[in-house]
């Protein structure tokens, strides 16, 4: 008996990831890849800290880029719109590699885990588009509302969506974040004003994904999971911008257990990353 048991322990597969349907369904990559190189734009969402995600970020720009070729354009929210002079050039080979990593404030995870797909976009000469709003005029919203970008000037709204934003305080995922202030006057006003720098980050990151495609390029997309969660955020105004665009999302979840997707993850995106939840973390 004992040796039964140990024979059954060594046969039970510990995979490093799942995938799922929005509905539930296990998929496998190569189903949701036919899937993915349908789409005009895929987000895809990450847990900043999961080496699963950022894997296969790399693997899936390997495959869609395989697809598209010169008509495929990659894009980050981890670079901010100002830096994108300094990201082009260094894809050109026309800025040393030390420089680049310096002057485009790179996150402090950068080299574990964003590296790669840089290098890979560079090794292709794949365009790599910034679409994040600088973090300035984000901590200005933040502490002023969306009327402090005002007085920015010709030159600053380059780097901004267009504006007046619009923003739907009644979206869930915005109406999650005013609640974590709770419901004092002067709660309110600090968490409205935080959900509209995170709409601000959503409507710039769209603004410029949207650039591309018009062209008929097609877009592959890295960012925080909660910025296209619930096909929300950055997808929202996405649709603002082209009813008819044809997206697909991502999701990066933790579960103890992977061979289903539980209840509070279905129809978080179209598609559905499971990683275990213990992990090692990068950061």
């Amino acid at each position: 008996m004992l040796l039964f048991v140990v024979a059954m322990a060594q046969e039970k597969d510990k995979p490093a990831y799942r995938l799922f349907t929005k509905e539930g369904k296990s998929i496998s990559y190569s189903k949701m890849l036919k899937e993915l190189q349908k789409a005009e734009v895929v987000l895809f969402g990450e847990q900043h800290n999961d080496p699963i995600a950022h894997w296969l970020q790399l693997e899936l720009a390997k495959d869609l880029y395989q697809e598209h070729k010169n008509d495929f354009v990659l894009g980050a929210e981890m670079f901010e719109s100002d830096v994108q002079l300094v990201l082009n050039e260094y894809l050109a080979n026309q800025a040393p590699e030390s420089n680049f990593e310096q002057e485009s404030r790179p996150w402090h995870n950068y080299k574990t885990d964003y590296k790669p797909v840089v290098r890979f976009a560079k090794e292709n000469n794949i365009p790599f588009i910034a679409t994040n709003v600088p973090r300035r005029y984000a901590a200005m919203v933040s502490g002023g509302s969306l009327k402090a970008l005002e007085g920015v000037s010709e030159e600053a709204k380059k780097y901004i969506a267009p504006l007046p934003i619009q923003v739907d305080m009644n979206l869930p995922g915005y109406q999650n974040m005013l609640a974590m202030f709770g419901n004092s006057t002067h709660g309110n006003t600090k968490s409205q004003n935080i959900v509209q720098a995170q709409a601000l980050k959503d409507a710039t990151m769209a603004h410029f994904i949207l650039q591309p495609v018009k062209t008929g390029k097609h877009v592959l997309h890295l960012n925080g999971a909660y910025h296209s969660d619930n096909f929300e955020g950055i997808g929202w105004y996405l649709k603002q911008g082209n009813p008819k665009i044809k997206a697909q999302t991502i999701t990066t979840v933790l579960q103890e257990d992977l061979e289903k997707l539980s209840e509070e993850h279905k129809n978080k995106a179209d598609f559905i990353l499971v990683v275990p939840a213990s992990m090692t973390r990068t950061y």
